[in-house]
């Protein structure tokens, strides 16, 4: 359990920074949940300071950039290692993100990217080389996201 309960405005603060972190200043969310910009700015610091908000990122149309290719390795590790594996995974020159699943037997989704295959084979050798087994891998066509939704007030829900 977190040390730190998010509240309504947090989470209206949380969904504004899904939306558009990039282009939305403290006066406008403050607008959104009816507080103002200091208070904001404050509970941004906090949300970030107890790791809520872990970071801010681009999102990448990899496809666009030059990247045609997505694969998706449903990989097995041995469970005591499996979450030490992942900052090692990630230092694998294409891969974009490594999930923890805890359950089935495949342990840890990988994402990478590349050009074409030459860069992919790569990624899952090196996978297989850190002891990890490569259960499947599946080319994604696309792949959108949606602020998650539970953040918005539940006021305005009623």
């Amino acid at each position: 359990m977190p040390d730190y309960d998010p509240d309504d405005v947090d989470r209206e603060i949380l969904y504004a920074l899904q939306e558009d972190a990039r282009n939305l200043s403290s006066g406008e969310i403050a607008e959104r949940t009816e507080a103002s910009s200091s208070t904001v700015r404050k509970r941004i610091q906090r949300l970030e300071s107890e790791g809520i908000i872990k970071g801010y990122s681009a999102d990448i149309d990899y496809q666009q950039s030059g990247y045609p290719l997505r694969m998706l390795l449903f990989c097995t590790a041995p469970i005591p290692d499996r979450g030490e594996l992942i900052d090692d995974i990630l230092d694998i020159p294409g891969v974009v993100s490594v999930q923890e699943l805890v359950t089935g037997e495949e342990n840890l989704l990988v994402t990478a990217v590349g050009e074409n295959d030459g860069d992919i084979t790569p990624v899952a050798q090196k996978l297989l080389e850190m002891g990890l087994t490569v259960a499947d891998e599946v080319l994604v066509r696309s792949h959108e996201t949606t602020p998650f939704d539970d953040f918005t007030s539940r006021d305005a829900d009623e």
